[in-house]
């Protein structure tokens, strides 16, 4: 079984991973992340050369991991204006052809590039990630299975990808369309217990189709090394504000997490393709009831559902940002009246 370390710390704190896109300020084209970029703390290399992670490492609660984001992209942009680059905040990068994007030269993520072929190739997009840690590895499970008919609404409302290779990509998260075409990607199936996730990852390793478990790469997932749930079914969000209120929420929905029966996966991938599709406009299958409802409305029920949650954990301040949310349509806007350099100079500027 894969050693864990759910319950050895303490519950509840988080962390937040951003990805970032590296620009070069004079074309608005990717550039590779230099080796003196990543002389700071919890900066990462990613897949791509011109993808830059920033984490927070867990913080005791939602408000240290807010300032902890901001300090960290403030430290990061400064370095990369040094080095003659900046730094994006987005799902996709408008212009970029993701085909013709370097990997990063590191061997598991050539080992994956060479796996997956073109649909790794057309990974070339930005996600956050949200870690909330739990007591135990059950109540991970639970916490899973109650947070993930509720992500649909948290895709929807943080679509910021609208743009591809250049051209409007007809989907408001083109960045979940291209998760979609990965293995191990989209809903993780049912687990009865921490045991069977085990055997599962466990025997994808021994088959040699990933060479660690996080090369799952689901909407949700246990995280047994960090002793945390993961959300990762949210868009890279351009304000470091809406980074921080999306780490709070996530937050307080795991602390509101009670057991139940597991998710409609069926559901769930209506949901999620309707969320990519239409963003903060879609209708989505209510997750207890049936009827549709407008992303924005299932939003504002999970808000009023956490908000006790959020108060007992100092975090409901940040989640104002979350109202009337609309990235996509803003950047749809900016593209066609002012064109793509115009917006990926004001995407450089909101980041």
């Amino acid at each position: 079984m894969i050693p864990h370390a759910f319950g050895a710390g303490p519950e509840l704190t988080v962390g937040v991973e951003e990805e970032l896109f590296v620009v070069d300020p004079s074309t608005l084209e990717p550039a590779p992340v230099l080796e003196a970029l990543l002389a700071g703390e919890r900066r990462k290399r990613e897949l791509f050369q011109a993808v830059l992670e920033l984490t927070t490492g867990p913080c005791a609660d939602a408000a240290e991991a807010a300032r902890a984001l901001a300090a960290g992209r403030a430290e990061a942009r400064a370095r990369a204006q040094e080095l003659g680059l900046a730094l994006a905040a987005t799902g996709t990068w408008p212009t970029a052809v993701a085909q013709e994007q370097a990997i990063t030269p590191e061997p598991g993520f050539l080992a994956f590039a060479e796996y997956a072929g073109p649909s790794a190739r057309r990974q070339f997009c930005s996600g956050l990630h949200v870690h909330v840690a739990v007591a135990s590895p059950e109540a991970c499970l639970v916490a899973l299975e109650w947070v993930l008919p509720w992500l649909p609404a948290l895709l929807a409302v943080s679509a910021n990808s609208p743009w591809f290779e250049g051209r409007e990509g007809g989907m408001a998260s083109m960045r979940a369309e291209l998760l979609a075409l990965l293995p191990r990607s989209g809903a993780p199936p049912v687990f009865a217990t921490y045991a069977e996730w085990s055997r599962f990852a466990e025997r994808l390793v021994r088959l040699g189709l990933a060479d660690s478990y996080r090369r799952i790469w689901w909407d949700a997932r246990p995280h047994p090394g960090f002793g945390t749930l993961e959300i990762r079914a949210v868009d890279q969000p351009t304000a470091v504000e809406v980074s921080a209120a999306f780490g709070a929420l996530v937050q307080a929905m795991v602390a509101a997490a009670e057991p139940g029966p597991p998710a409609d996966r069926g559901v769930y991938l209506q949901n999620r393709w309707a969320a990519s599709r239409f963003g903060a406009a879609a209708e989505l299958v209510h997750p207890e009831e049936d009827r549709l409802a407008r992303a924005p409305d299932l939003l504002a029920e999970l808000l009023e559902r956490v908000g006790p949650q959020a108060e007992r954990l100092g975090s409901a301040s940040l989640l104002g940002p979350l109202e009337g949310l609309a990235q996509a349509d803003e950047q749809l806007d900016v593209g066609r009246r002012e064109g793509l350099r115009a917006l990926g100079g004001e995407l450089i500027a909101r980041t």
